[in-house]
């Protein structure tokens, strides 16, 4: 092993090829062009004596050094980023960067809109991108960098990650404005005689918090419309005599042109939560940026 040739360079090149056992996705990472990628790759293969990723019948595979040389190396690098960043001037006024952030319309709307506007007054140089949640696929995005954060429930952040609750959010129901059976108060009665909107994130689902709530008090309701978004719901609501049970930040928005009502059983709300992988828990412009969602969630 002739380790005399290893420069950092090098070094968070491995990094990246450790992490992600693709070329093309660490080139992808470090905005580099394929070839320059296993032009590095041969360096480090020559200089630590291993092939590091080879050929299997799915793409390529880390062999034995590289598993074991991945964790290792990846705390000396954090270490190494510590060292610069500690002490170093920061100012959101001036940082640049591309946050890519993960949430449900439900997330966007109550939470993200928010948080993208302010950045433009007091960060605006920074890029933000939403996408949608894909929860099967998240902790590989974090993992990966195709997502730098996500809000998600408790229950659908992968266990290997970072989390921080963000808030705690309840459900209220919502009704058309002159609805013939809803006049500011909603019996039991009349909720579960009423036509309901649900919501069904992986979309064809016709049961949610209520049902169990109302199963558990042998009662149940009629839902006539299935939709895998939370913001065409208070359109739908406005414009028929359905109702339906919605995160309260979502009624808020509209109550203005709804009623607004607790719903006539006792229905658990939910948590929301930030997630991020470990390796950006030390970044300067991630954790502030983070902090500042932190803020502008118990404002809200």
């Amino acid at each position: 092993m002739d380790t005399k040739n290893l420069d950092l360079g090098l070094l968070v090149t491995l990094e990246a090829l450790l992490a992600e056992g693709n070329v093309t996705r660490a080139a992808r990472r470090l905005n580099l062009s394929q070839p320059a990628l296993s032009a590095r790759l041969a360096r480090l293969r020559d200089a630590l004596g291993d092939p590091l990723l080879i050929p299997a019948q799915r793409g390529m595979v880390l062999t034995q050094r590289a598993v074991e040389l991945r964790q290792p190396l990846h705390e000396a690098l954090e270490g190494v980023r510590r060292v610069v960043t500690e002490g170093m001037p920061f100012d959101p006024a001036t940082m640049e960067a591309t946050l890519v952030i993960a949430g449900t319309d439900y997330q966007q709307y109550a939470l993200l809109t928010r948080f993208s506007v302010a950045l433009r007054t007091e960060a605006p140089m920074v890029r933000i991108a939403w996408r949608s949640l894909d929860v099967l696929a998240l902790a590989t995005q974090l993992e990966r960098g195709e997502v730098d954060l996500a809000l998600a429930t408790p229950d659908h952040a992968p266990a290997a990650m970072r989390q921080r609750q963000l808030y705690r959010e309840d459900y209220t129901v919502i009704a058309r404005p002159g609805h013939p059976a809803v006049q500011g108060y909603l019996s039991l009665d009349v909720f579960c005689a009423l036509e309901h909107v649900v919501v069904s994130p992986e979309g064809g689902g016709f049961s949610g918090p209520a049902d169990a709530a109302l199963e558990a008090l042998g009662r149940r309701r009629t839902v006539a419309l299935s939709t895998s978004g939370f913001l065409v719901v208070p359109e739908v609501v406005s414009r028929s005599d359905m109702i339906a049970l919605v995160p309260r930040r979502i009624a808020d928005g509209w109550s203005d042109r709804l009623q607004v009502l607790d719903p006539p059983l006792t229905i658990p709300g939910f948590a929301i939560v930030s997630v991020w992988h470990d390796r950006t828990t030390n970044h300067p412009a991630q954790r502030w940026l983070r902090e500042r969602l932190t803020t502008l969630a118990a404002e809200g």
